[in-house]
Order: C-alpha cells, then structure tokens, then sequence
C-alpha cells in the first residue's frame, strides 16, 4: 500500500493517537481519503488520512469542502422547524394545503416528511422486503456516471414519485425517502417566497457564519480545497474507475444535495443542538425518537454505550465519491465531523463502512452500533 496512506496529519497539535489510530483505519479498509474533526472535553482535534487525489501524496485537507449527501436533511428540517418557529407553518399541517398543484394525500403532514412516515415511495428506487426492487431515477452504475451532470427540477423528483404507490397510508408506518425532503424543500419555497437556497442562506447558514457551506443547485463545482472522490463501476463486464469530484447533486434536492466541511457541519450541529437555532420546544421535538427507526424530525437518535447515552447524527454519502459524517451528544457539547472519499479499491462501502464506524463511536462517544450511513 502506498506511504502515504499509512500517515495522518494533525492540524491542532494535540497527540490523539486513538483518534489517529480510528481515522487509518477508514483508510486501511479502502477509503482514499478521510478527513475528521473531534470536539470534546480535550478540546479541538483535526487530522486526515489517505490521499488528496489517487496517484499524488498529499493528503486530504482538515479544510477541504465535500459533498454531504443525506446529512443535508438536518439543515433542511432545521430550515422548516425555523418557518414552524415563526408560525410560518405547523408541523402538524397538510403538506397539500400548501402545494395543492401536486395532488398529495391531504394526510401527508409536515411532521411526516421529516420523520419518514409519509409512506412516498422514494424517486431513487425501492428496495422492499420481498426482494422486490423498484427502480426510480438514475443515482448508480455507468448510466449515473454517464449522466451525473444532469439537471433535475424537484417538482420532476415528486412526480415521479408520486407516479409510482405508496409504501404504505401516511403515518401507519416509517419509510426512509429522498422525496420526504424535496417536498421539505419545495415547501420551504412556497411558504417564503423565497428559493430554497436563499432560505437557507438567510436562516441558517449566514447567522452561524458557516462560509465553507453551500446549496449549489445545478452546479458541479465544489469550491475552495477539496479531495477528489472516484466511483467504481462496471461497464460491460469491465470494471471502471471515474473521478467524480465534479457531479449534479440537483437529484437530490432538500435531501442530499450541500456541501460542506468538518469545520462547519460541527459549528452547524453544536448550535443546532446547544438551542441557538430552535426554541426548546422545537428543539426537543426534533431529538425525539420516532418509530422503527429511532427518527427524530431530521435526526437519527442511537443508544451509544450501555450506560444510556444517546448521541444523535445524520451521516451521509453521495451518489458517488463522498461520505459525510456528523454526530453529537445531544446537548451539542461532543460532536465527530468527518469528510470521507472513495478511491479504486474494490470495497463495498456498506459493508466496510458500518465497521470502521462502530470503532469510531466507541473511541469518540464510548460505545454503540453505527447507524445508517442515510
């Protein structure tokens, strides 16, 4: 394995070999890169693994920007519990009232968007559990590579989804689906007047200062310092590796769509959570578990250690290339932010992922099972 690999930088200056130690390991399992970011009793550590880039020797930047996938369904319920906080909107409103162009069941509530019980059938496929497999959008394989420079309009994602049935009648069950958090975003459009991006540069992202961070629409850039992320996949019978830095997350809009870095996924999640964004009643409405999944409004709640502590998160991955991660005591005072890239090795993320993240937890916050990287 190239040098490189076996080396992590530490930009803070404290010696955490186990946090080191935990970061490698992402690495040695096949990851090209990751970047982490740990607040804690100790203070501040940042340090980084891997490689910036395959064929090069620097390593990712403890700065770098990345692609956050689904960790932007936080920021979205965070942008929607802001409308629910100034009477803008009720939680328990139908989502229909406001968007009656699109024909919604009247009792798909907005609560039930940011808890996955609306049962609406996810627009990037269904996977149910007879084995059945309902395909949606194109977010896999070579015909993503081929088109990941794509636009998509988010009317076109619900439509498509509600083209297709329902999981299941609203609030009778828990369903995750990217379409919950693109009607979030449309929402938020049609409440303020504003695009969804604007709102979130208003509400959130200005107030807290958090400059590395981004809603980019159509655009395939990721600006400021980056590591590059690559996607594996097979083209008539030959496997291929694609740089895939630069992809249209427009599919994903309201649900996986921002950029962002360690830096400000924690002054971001530690805000949220220490209550500068939400009044407490808000606040606690969104750290409690809901359903099968453990769901808060946006939040994935998980025992973390068998002496009852709980922390909260909402990893993510891209389509291709990126990870992210982002988790928290729930008060906000610990927090492990994380950019995580892929590179050519033949590893099944979701395999390798869950592993390595359980020993992260454990070294972070004391114990746990890892839980969904969505």
């Amino acid at each position: 394995m190239n040098e490189s690999l076996h080396t992590v930088e530490n930009t803070i200056g404290q010696d955490r070999p186990e946090l080191q130690e935990a970061v490698q390991e992402f690495v040695d399992s096949g990851f090209a890169g990751m970047q982490m970011r740990v607040h804690d009793e100790r203070g501040e550590w940042a340090g980084s693994a891997g490689v910036r880039k395959l064929g090069e020797a620097a390593k990712p930047p403890t700065d770098g920007r990345f692609w956050v996938g689904s960790t932007t369904k936080t920021f979205t319920a965070a942008l929607v519990l802001h409308l629910v906080a100034d009477d803008a909107i009720g939680l328990d409103d139908p989502v229909a009232g406001s968007l009656p162009e699109l024909g919604l069941d009247r009792r798909i509530t907005v609560r039930m968007l940011l808890q996955h019980t609306s049962g609406l059938f996810n627009y990037t496929g269904e996977h149910y559990d007879d084995g059945t497999v309902v395909p949606g959008i194109c977010a896999t394989g070579k015909e993503w590579v081929d088109n990941r420079f794509r636009s998509y309009r988010p009317e076109e994602l619900v439509r498509l989804a509600l083209s297709r049935p329902a999981r299941f009648e609203p609030g009778t069950d828990q369903s995750y689906s990217n379409t919950n958090f693109t009607l979030a975003a449309l929402l938020i459009e049609k409440v303020t007047g504003r695009s969804y991006a604007e709102e979130m540069q208003r509400r959130i992202l200005g107030p807290l200062g958090l400059r590395d961070t981004v809603v980019p629409g159509t655009s395939p850039e990721i600006p400021g310092p980056h590591a590059h992320g690559y996607y594996r996949y097979q083209d008539a019978g030959e496997w291929k590796v694609a740089d895939v830095t630069r992809q249209n997350l427009s599919l994903l809009t309201g649900a996986g769509d921002m950029i962002s870095s360690t830096r400000d996924l924690h002054t971001f999640i530690s805000s949220l959570l220490g209550g500068e964004l939400l009044p407490a009643p808000l606040l606690a409405e969104m750290r409690r578990p809901h359903g099968k999944f453990g769901l808060g409004l946006g939040l994935w709640v998980q025992d973390a250690g068998p002496d009852g502590a709980a922390v909260l998160h909402h990893n993510g991955g891209a389509p291709g290339g990126y990870g992210a991660l982002m988790i928290s005591t729930p008060d906000g005072s610990k927090t492990l932010t994380a950019g995580l890239t892929t590179g050519d090795a033949a590893i099944d993320p979701a395999q390798e992922f869950p592993r390595a993240l359980n020993k992260l937890i454990t070294t972070v916050f004391g114990g746990g099972q890892a839980g969904p990287a969505d």
